[in-house]
């Protein structure tokens, strides 16, 4: 059941990603925000009453919330006009919890793949932080780019591994090349998009706009 969200949650990683790019005009990212946020609050809620007191259940489980939470914060920002420090700060708390359950993935459950997409998800939800709570709109491209990538990267192609029964938890080489990928592609984007470099593209709504009420997914 967490497999089926975890695909959802790259579609809306890679609409927002869009919508930081000024592909998509923000109030229309909303509707797929309340979407999924909705899924990732119902679908740990079933497997939490489920579980039979199974901690592991439990203890993965619960990192769902962190995203349906922020996508309904964001959905809540594009439809408000709402100033964005507010899901900026809970960022921060969604990127130091990501790293926990990062190391939770490595040293207790024995998926290190999925620890270094906990990692992936850690930088990414590191980086709404600096655009929202601290106004650094000139990251937002970048931003954007990260999301979109991390939306197939670490939610959509995992997610269908799952599904299929191809994803293995203790696939070593997996872990490396993922965590190689991400160093290599992330470092080549900030290069090619960080600040200084070309005049950023200004989104559909208005700088303001999107920076106020985007989001990971």
């Amino acid at each position: 059941m967490g497999s089926v969200g975890l695909l959802y949650v790259g579609a809306v990683l890679f609409l927002n990603g869009a919508m930081l790019l000024g592909w998509v005009e923000s109030r229309s990212a909303a509707p797929l925000n309340i979407f999924v946020g909705l899924l990732q609050v119902i679908t740990p809620t079933y497997l939490i009453f489920t579980a039979n007191g199974d901690a592991n259940v439990v203890l993965s489980a619960s990192g769902l919330y962190l995203f349906g939470f922020t996508y309904l914060y964001v959905a809540f920002n594009l439809l408000g006009g709402l100033d964005g420090t507010g899901l900026g700060y809970f960022s921060l708390f969604v990127a130091v919890c990501a790293v926990v359950y990062a190391g939770l993935n490595f040293f207790r459950l024995g998926d290190t793949a999925f620890g270094v997409i906990w990692l992936y998800w850690a930088f990414l939800w590191l980086l709404f932080f600096l655009l929202l709570g601290h106004s650094r709109e000139e990251l937002t491209r970048y931003t954007g780019a990260v999301a979109l990538i991390q939306g197939w990267v670490t939610a959509a192609i995992p997610a269908f591994l799952l599904l299929t029964g191809r994803w293995g938890q203790a696939d070593t080489p997996t872990a490396l090349i993922l965590a190689v990928f991400g160093v290599v592609v992330f470092v080549a984007l900030y290069l090619r998009l960080r600040p200084g470099r070309e005049a950023p593209s200004a989104p559909p709504a208005g700088g303001a706009a999107v920076v106020g009420g985007v989001s990971p997914g």
